[in-house]
């Protein structure tokens, strides 16, 4: 029997990574080499477990997977990246493909169907999830700026406007003009809903 296909589980929920190791242990080519629950130390685990394959939740805490994902691409090409990603996050898939991951899927897709993703993925080939492709091209680039952005990031974690105002150390007036414009460019009537609306297309992804 050939090498096995070495795997590096990388996913915050101790749920949603045991559904993924049952599912992928009755592969008899894969092994599952490690597991993570924070992306942080993934190019070092990569490393010592000389793994061929990582599974990134694209959601997860810690350093953001893109950087991670970039860091794969820079530092160990051998190991190929599938991020894990669910529908309404279409930033996902673009920002993924450019960092350099090689597949995409749904979380809670059947194993078999991930397995199969990881095999091409592990022979150079781009899977992308059918269903995930089709919903990205529903969206459009964020019609925020860069100031409206980090204001609705600002406003997302609650407090005042004078609080927000103090962290972006900028003026109370200020971060209402932003806000206004946000919540008119997103089509929302509240902030809560510009921050929803923003959400929901992965606009305030950092």
């Amino acid at each position: 029997m050939p090498d096995r296909i070495r795997l590096l589980l990388v996913d915050d929920q101790i749920l949603s990574r045991g559904l993924l190791r049952s599912g992928l242990e009755r592969e008899r080519d894969l092994e599952i080499v490690a597991e993570l629950n924070r992306t942080d130390d993934v190019v070092g685990a990569a490393k010592r477990h000389r793994a061929n394959v990582a599974l990134l939740d694209a959601g997860g805490p810690g350093n953001h997977s893109i950087t991670v994902t970039t860091k794969l691409r820079t530092s160990m090409p051998e190991c190929r990246v599938v991020m894990l990603t669910t529908y309404g996050r279409p930033v996902h898939l673009r920002r993924g493909l450019d960092a350099g991951a090689k597949g995409f899927a749904l979380k809670g897709c059947p194993a078999p169907q991930l397995a199969d993703a990881v095999r091409r993925v592990h022979l150079g080939l781009r899977v992308v999830d059918a269903d995930l492709a089709a919903e990205t091209l529903q969206y459009s680039e964020t019609p925020l700026d860069q100031n409206e952005t980090d204001t609705l990031r600002a406003a997302r974690e609650g407090g005042s406007v004078a609080l927000m105002a103090r962290k972006l150390q900028v003026s109370e007036r200020v971060v209402r003009t932003r806000l206004w414009s946000a919540i008119g460019k997103t089509g929302a009537r509240t902030r809560s809903d510009a921050i929803q609306v923003a959400e929901q297309n992965g606009w305030l992804l950092d």
